[in-house]
């Protein structure tokens, strides 16, 4: 039976994930019922797009939290005026460079209690590129065999941050000017177990948590041992049935589930500028189906 909603409009982007929503101004303190129903949907669709809201970095922070504390990169340094908040800024004379986010990956996957989710929203955007491809993990784990999912839901993984954490880069690496890496976290060089299949905390749904920049290896396997099931799950999680893709304009903001999903920001605009502003909400331990926690 399909869910109802009366305060909000959805409307489902792709087969696997995805919904735009509207019928609501974000600039305002959405009711305590409305905030039920977003959350109904992004439980549904994983992924929300929210058009033409006019928020300010006030508004936006006080809309994050309506869904949880907010958190922190423990690598990406954040605004001076709004420390909770990212600016993901590349200029139009910045060619050539790497984009943040510029590969498939879980945010910050590597830590004890890896992100909920993030709140992305486009302030000043290009007349065309710069999407955003998204993955649901629940598919990729569904569309699995049988004797694969059993083998996977007894694994476990090891993640680090440490190619981009206080002792793997440059000190100057930068993706673009306004993005600078702080090498002051031990956190992101931190080895952490996390379970190949997540047990989602409020749908109870099964998704593939492994991702191809921070997950390195499986427990009690060596690195070797692990890649080839590593890049089987890496690129079987990627397949197109398994994505949408998020189109961006001004005054668009993006909420996805980092618990059962991936992203994946194209780099397609040198030549024009791109301003983006972000939020993360902080998340919970990760469990496995035959774990009490990671």
């Amino acid at each position: 039976m399909a869910t109802t909603y009366q305060r909000i409009k959805v409307a489902p982007m792709a087969g696997a994930l995805g919904a735009e929503i509207g019928g609501i101004d974000l600039s305002r303190p959405p009711e305590p019922a409305a905030i039920a129903e977003i959350r109904r949907a992004f439980h549904d669709h994983q992924v929300l797009m929210f058009r033409d809201q006019k928020l300010s970095p006030e508004q936006h922070l006080a809309l994050g939290r309506c869904f949880g504390p907010l958190t922190r990169s423990p690598y990406v340094k954040h605004m001076d005026a709004y420390p909770d908040i990212i600016a993901v800024l590349k200029e139009a004379d910045e060619n050539k460079i790497s984009t943040f986010g510029n590969a498939w990956h879980s945010d910050f996957s590597f830590l004890e209690e890896p992100p909920m989710g993030s709140l992305l929203y486009g302030r000043e955007i290009p007349s065309h590129g710069g999407d955003t491809l998204f993955a649901s993990m629940y598919a990729a784990y569904e569309a699995l065999s049988p004797g694969m999912r059993a083998m996977l839901d007894g694994m476990s993984a090891v993640h680090t941050g440490k190619p981009y954490g206080v002792q793997g880069v440059p000190k100057d690496l930068r993706v673009s000017r306004s993005i600078q890496m702080e090498r002051n976290n031990p956190a992101a060089d931190r080895e952490t177990l996390h379970p190949v299949v997540r047990v989602h905390p409020d749908t109870g749904r099964k998704a593939l948590f492994v991702n191809a920049i921070y997950t390195q290896r499986f427990e009690n396997m060596t690195a070797a041992e692990s890649k080839p099931l590593l890049d089987f799950l890496f690129a079987h999680a990627i397949q197109p049935e398994f994505t949408c893709r998020l189109r961006w304009a001004p005054g668009s903001l993006a909420m996805w589930d980092n618990r059962c999903t991936m992203h994946y920001a194209i780099n397609d605009y040198d030549g024009r500028r791109r301003l983006m502003h972000r939020i993360t909400v902080a998340g919970e331990r990760s469990v496995g189906p035959r774990r009490n926690a990671a």
